[in-house]
């Protein structure tokens, strides 16, 4: 936070020194243009912009798009209107405004009119504040996302476009500097890094972190839209504050949030157990898991196909007994199975209770559990405070060192966090457990633990079209999930047909109102 506030106030001098003499040209006082603040409502009416233009100047991601527009607008306002000036203002990271302070007779040009003068300025004038309105609601109300992996299945496809809402949460204020707008870690087409950060400039520091307000907390089972705590530089399945990547640029995920901050959390043969309770899904939920299934032999002695009943993946035959493992099986589908003539038996396909897979998080030797047998584990919650020793220290040592910032290090039975020997540790932030509903082919909490309140990105809502990559034509469209809720009871409602029908009448309304004007 202090080098942020050094920047920001050596940002502030730069620009005194610079515009000092464009401030009293204008008749205002050359000392208004160091007092940090003050100096751009000073500077915005020497321009001939609005006031409220300094909040677009404040928030980070839309100020990166507005500065550049300033530094025009300072050299326009004082008579240097070529597309030469236009050039050199922007291309010298708006150091040309020295240049005009001091080695020219700048002369202001008072109630200057801000419209463009011609069809080529309209234009970049439309792109310039279209593109800062979309970043707007992209960085703090609404995000764009597509699923890409199947670990939801029946309650998100692969393929399904989602918005995300940042309000219902509190929008994440973005923690990386300099970034371009309306792309994620990687710019479009050209495949590079859409952000500079601290390992490239050493003396730009990271934004702290903070949230606006939001309409509610994260509730139990709510699919939920978050960074991916471990994706780091170094590789994808592990993390320190060594191998720095900003948390606002890795890779997005969707899971749902099956324990909450201040759960004890327990998988017994796949299914969670909260508190010691059964986690009871919503209706739209459907588990999965992956069933071994032996088909029976007909009369030449040879296995009989096995039809797919809406299951996600089919690997077969695994053995020489031609048994076929079938993944991403839901209830109804596994009635339909025991149904089948053509099987001799179903078999779930889980860990046995003690079996260690080395796989799981934390990683440990000392912990026997596995995707389908796990925990119990206790999910921090914000100035909640759990023993340390050196059995569960592996549980919560990444949160310690990584997610909130300390150094941790132990000698023999001790445990030092900031060179001060401890027994407690008190948690800084929300944590919270999220997993798939297709338990046995989900990479998610089991494999790298917790996800912090910092990483998570907001709620999906709404899914406005739904693409089936497998299909041909028309079909590739899921037109009966186009327009629907994430979230609610009962079979989800398409609001597609309503949408055509408001665009419609918007149409026609639009039509006769202008024909009403000519």
């Amino acid at each position: 936070m202090i080098e942020i506030l050094f920047i920001l106030l050596f940002l502030n001098i730069i620009h005194g020194i610079g515009t000092w003499k464009l401030y009293n040209i204008s008749g205002n006082k050359g000392w208004q243009s160091f007092i940090p603040v003050y100096n751009i409502l000073v500077l915005l009416k020497i321009v001939n912009r609005p006031w409220w233009w300094i909040f677009i100047l404040i928030l980070p991601v839309l100020n990166i798009i507005i500065i550049p527009v300033l530094w025009v607008e300072i050299s326009r306002s004082f008579g240097k209107n070529k597309y030469t000036d236009t050039i050199l203002s922007i291309c010298s990271l708006g150091f040309y405004n020295y240049y005009i302070n001091y080695f020219t007779k700048a002369k202001y040009v008072e109630n200057r009119d801000i419209n463009p003068k011609s069809s080529n300025g309209e234009w970049i004038s439309s792109i310039i504040f279209a593109v800062i309105a979309a970043t707007f609601v992209h960085t703090y109300f609404m995000q764009p996302y597509t699923i890409p992996t199947s670990s939801l299945e029946k309650s998100l496809l692969v393929g399904d476009f989602l918005f995300v809402s940042k309000f219902h949460y509190g929008a994440r204020v973005p923690m990386t500097t300099v970034a371009a707008p309306m792309v994620h870690d990687t710019i479009p087409i050209i495949k590079t890094r859409s952000y500079i950060n601290k390992e490239q400039l050493p003396f730009l520091a990271e934004l702290p972190y903070m949230r606006l307000p939001g309409l509610q907390k994260i509730k139990r089972n709510e699919i939920v839209c978050f960074n991916w705590p471990v994706d780091s530089f170094k590789n994808m399945y592990y993390t320190d504050k060594y191998y720095y990547k900003p948390i606002d640029k890795k890779t997005n995920y969707v899971k749902r949030a099956v324990g909450i901050a201040g759960d004890t959390l327990e998988v017994i043969n796949g299914y969670v157990y909260i508190n010691g309770q059964k986690n009871q899904l919503p209706e739209r939920a459907k588990l999965q898991f992956s069933y071994l299934v032996q088909p029976k032999k007909n009369k030449f002695n040879q296995k009989v196909m096995i039809n797919n009943y809406d299951i996600t993946d089919r690997f077969g035959p695994i053995n020489s007994d031609y048994t076929y493992k079938f993944m991403g099986i839901s209830n109804s589908s596994l009635e339909k199975l025991k149904k089948d003539t053509n099987v001799e038996w179903i078999k779930k396909d889980t860990f046995p209770k003690g079996f260690k897979d080395p796989s799981v998080f934390p990683q440990k030797s000392s912990f026997n559990w596995n995707n389908d047998f796990y925990g119990p584990i206790y999910i921090p919650k914000k100035d909640s405070s759990v023993e340390l020793n050196k059995e569960n220290l592996p549980i919560y040592e990444r949160l310690i060192r990584v997610y909130e910032n300390n150094d941790l290090f132990t000698t023999d039975d001790k445990i030092y966090i900031n060179g001060v020997e401890t027994k407690k540790y008190t948690f800084k932030q929300d944590y919270y457990w999220l997993m798939g509903d297709n338990r046995s082919n989900s990479q998610d909490s089991r494999s790298w633990g917790f996800v912090p309140f910092d990483h998570v990105v907001g709620k999906p809502v709404f899914k406005w079209l739904s693409i089936d990559y497998n299909a041909k034509g028309f079909n590739k469209i899921r037109w009966d999930r186009m327009f629907t809720t994430v979230h609610g009871k009962g079979k989800p409602t398409s609001y597609f047909l309503y949408f055509i029908a408001v665009v419609v009448l918007w149409n026609i309304i639009s039509y006769f109102r202008r024909k009403k004007l000519q």
